[in-house]
């Protein structure tokens, strides 16, 4: 993409969910977005499953209908609303939620996006977790959202921490922002739950910077939900070159320590999104990524 910017301003949140409560949930993200894009969000990410929240979806005491009943499509009420907001203030939104295709009961964990110009699309999660695939089906294609700033793109959660291949490919297509709606639990009161964490959560999106050159942005779910209580932790990270001019990873906004709701808000310089992996080396005038090659082992 030919004059595309750099510098963006990207807030996450972390998001408290109430557990089926579609009306109060979308209230407060309304009221995060219009105060992020008051600071001067360009981009707003909210956690995985963050409109009826994560517990809702995964209690098989809540039957099917209902469950079906409370998810809407790309265009329904929910989505909407915020769009509205996104083109108000010229702002992206990005937010986690199950969705239906018109005329279909199957449902998706799905990530939608909303821009100035109104709805941009959603993202269906490619790899359900565990008890997820009790009532979502697995999404089959990848998503990225046509932006100034070039294709931002999108996995949830379990797609970005055991499946590297999903964001390989997205850095491949020119992605230098990689937006990660996730819902991470920790499991309390068990000891050193806090660590047990941080271990799994942060060391994966700190290796997909450090890895393919790029930002990533995390929103996770905080506090209790219905029966689960989320870690928080929603952070923007990205490269920072170091004194000996490698690749360092750093925190530009949020920590993965952090349990309190809010926005975490910065502005980052994509530029810094080398991707040296995916253009040609100077050496070989060839990319090191060689995925010509890899197919080869299916």
């Amino acid at each position: 993409m030919e004059g595309k910017k750099d510098i963006i301003t990207v807030a996450v949140v972390n998001f408290k969910a109430a557990t089926g409560d579609k009306e109060q949930n979308l209230a407060r993200m309304k009221g995060f977005s219009v105060a992020a894009a008051k600071r001067g969000a360009d981009l707003v990410l909210f956690p995985e499953m963050c409109l009826m929240g994560y517990d809702y979806f995964i209690n098989e005491e809540i039957k099917m209908e209902e469950k079906i009943a409370a998810t809407e499509t790309l265009q329904g009420p929910s989505c909407t609303a915020l769009s509205e907001i996104a083109k108000e203030y010229g702002i992206y939104i990005v937010f986690g939620a199950a969705e239906k295709k018109e005329g279909s009961d199957i449902l998706y964990n799905s990530a939608y996006a909303v821009g100035p110009d109104g709805f941009k699309g959603a993202y269906q999660k490619m790899h359900p977790f565990e008890t997820e695939s009790i009532w979502c089906e697995k999404g089959e294609n990848p998503f990225m959202i046509d932006t100034e700033w070039g294709p931002i793109s999108v996995g949830i959660c379990f797609d970005t921490y055991q499946f590297p291949e999903l964001m390989r490919y997205y850095v491949s297509k020119g992605s230098r922002l990689y937006l990660n709606p996730t819902a991470v639990i920790e499991e309390i009161p068990k000891e050193c739950s806090r660590q047990a964490f941080i271990n799994y959560y942060a060391p994966t999106l700190e290796y997909g910077v450090l890895c393919n050159t790029i930002f990533i942005a995390s929103a996770n779910l905080t506090g209790f939900d219905d029966t689960n209580y989320f870690g928080g932790g929603s952070a923007v990270i990205g490269p920072k070159i170091n004194p000996f001019f490698e690749t360092d990873v750093t925190y530009y906004a949020g920590d993965k320590d952090n349990v309190q709701e809010g926005i975490y808000l910065s502005t980052i310089d994509l530029s810094l999104a080398t991707r040296p992996l995916f253009v040609k080396s100077k050496y070989t005038g060839t990319p090191d990524y060689r995925p010509e090659l890899y197919k080869k082992f299916l």
